[in-house]
Formats: C-alpha cells, sequence, structure tokens
C-alpha cells in the first residue's frame, strides 16, 4: 500500500470521511463535490480515498483533485483487496477522533454525513456506531431480496438489533472501530461487534439513491460462502464474550 499525502501539515482534524473505491473514476469528483458541501464549515475534516487496486483513471483523478482540495488524501492498494480491507486502511491512516464512511458509487448521499457524524458526538462516550439504515433502496429487486434475506438470516442468529448493516453510511469512534477483531467482511458485522464491546447504536435513516455511474464492484457470490463463515465465527465471538472484571489498585 502507497499513499499519497499532503506535502504540508493539515490543522488539527475532527472527523475523518473514508471513502473506499475499485474502479470508480467518472464518481469521484461529483462524491468529493457533495462532500465538501456538507461538512464545510462545520468540522475541521480530511477525505481519505481509499484506491483498492483501481485499473482505471480512478488513481489519476484523485491526483488532479488533490491539487484542488488540501483535505483530500488518496491511499493506495497495489491490488484489490476488498471492501473491509479499504475500510481498514482508511480507518488506520485517519486523524480524526471520528471516522465516517460511505460507498464511493454516489449511491450514499454526504448530505446525511452530518447527523451520523452528531449522532456519535452527542452520544458521550457511549455510541460506538451511528449506522445509516436505507430507505427507498434504487437497487434491483433481486439485489433487495439478497439484502433482505441476509440482513434476517444475520439479525436471527446475532439479535443485533439492526435491518440495514449493508448500508455504507457509518461514523464511528476511530478507537472503537480498530479495537474490533480484523476480517474480510468486518463492516456488515459492526453492529453485532460493536454491542459486544457495550457500545451503544444511534441508527439514521439515509436515503438511497442511484449510481452516479459504473457497475458495482463489490459482489454479492463472491462473498457468499465467506460471508456465512464470518456469520458463525461471530456468532462464536458474541457468545464466548465475558464481563471485564473491575479491577481496583492496592495501595
Amino acid at each position: 500500500m502507497s499513499a499519497d499525502l499532503p506535502s504540508s501539515d493539515q490543522a488539527a482534524v475532527a472527523v475523518s470521511i473514508v471513502v473506499p473505491v475499485r474502479n470508480e473514476a467518472d464518481n469521484v469528483a461529483p462524491l468529493i463535490a457533495e462532500i465538501t458541501a456538507a461538512l464545510d464549515g462545520r468540522w475541521a475534516y480530511e477525505i481519505i480515498y481509499v484506491n483498492d487496486g483501481s485499473t482505471d483513471a480512478t488513481a489519476e483523478r484523485l491526483k488532479a483533485l488533490m491539487k484542488v482540495h488540501g483535505s483530500l488524501r488518496q491511499l493506495r492498494h497495489d491490488k484489490s483487496s476488498g471492501q473491509s480491507a479499504a475500510v481498514r486502511s482508511g480507518v488506520r491512516a485517519a486523524r480524526g477522533a471520528i471516522v465516517a464512511t460511505l460507498d464511493g458509487d454516489g449511491q450514499n448521499n454526504p448530505a446525511f454525513l452530518p447527523d451520523l457524524i452528531s449522532a456519535v458526538e452527542s452520544g458521550g462516550g457511549r455510541i460506538g456506531l451511528a449506522a445509516g439504515q436505507r430507505v427507498g433502496r434504487k437497487d434491483t429487486g433481486f439485489k433487495k431480496m439478497q439484502s433482505r434475506i441476509a440482513n434476517a438470516v444475520r439479525n436471527g442468529i446475532l439479535s443485533d438489533g439492526t435491518r440495514d448493516t449493508g448500508c455504507g453510511l457509518k461514523a464511528f469512534p476511530r478507537e472503537v472501530f480498530l479495537s474490533m477483531p480484523y476480517f474480510d467482511g468486518l463492516h456488515r458485522f459492526l453492529p453485532a461487534l460493536v454491542r459486544r464491546e457495550g457500545f451503544g447504536i444511534a441508527y439514521v435513516d439515509v436515503i438511497d439513491r442511484p449510481r452516479h455511474s459504473g457497475v458495482s464492484n463489490y459482489g454479492f457470490f463472491d462473498r457468499l460462502w465467506i460471508g456465512i463463515m464470518d456469520l458463525a465465527g461471530v456468532w462464536w465471538l458474541i457468545r464466548r464474550k465475558k464481563p471485564t472484571p473491575i479491577a481496583t489498585e492496592v495501595t
């Protein structure tokens, strides 16, 4: 992984926006414009694009935009490692105490970012995740059916109380995310793992929209069987969780 970082030190960053992308060259500029419009004047922020092995002009478009947007950073994976790996790379590089994520295809509307970030800020340390919950989804009927089945099975086994874990719009304290056990597919099990650590979850309804251009780069069937194994693993982690003992210092 290589990183294209600004040459000068940035001011203190309160919020980091992490956007995983693969072959989304035509979606980069419009989405960055929307992110800046949503956040300008509200927080000191940075935007971290994690270029997950793109083979199109995504890298070049981002480098050009970095000359215009001083808050924009690009991380690059030499080869595609998947959405969870891209999100984790972005969170690890983040300078903000709060991290928000969204997909890079334009389906997630950045106008909802302030609501998610504010939900974490106002939680007083009790909220470990603010999760977007899509309404009016613009996916195909087949993809919506896949999601309904996957969400029902996951919720039935893990009882995470979340109707939609697949929405890319999320916000969380950076330290909470990095304390989670890492595995491919982690982003889809965040609610269950956050609850496992004793944190609350805030839910924010977000309006879905069609992607700006291109096609989905992270498919369903290529992660189906891995997802089933991950579900079993997360169930095991939750069952094995024990209360943290209270230690008192003896003087």
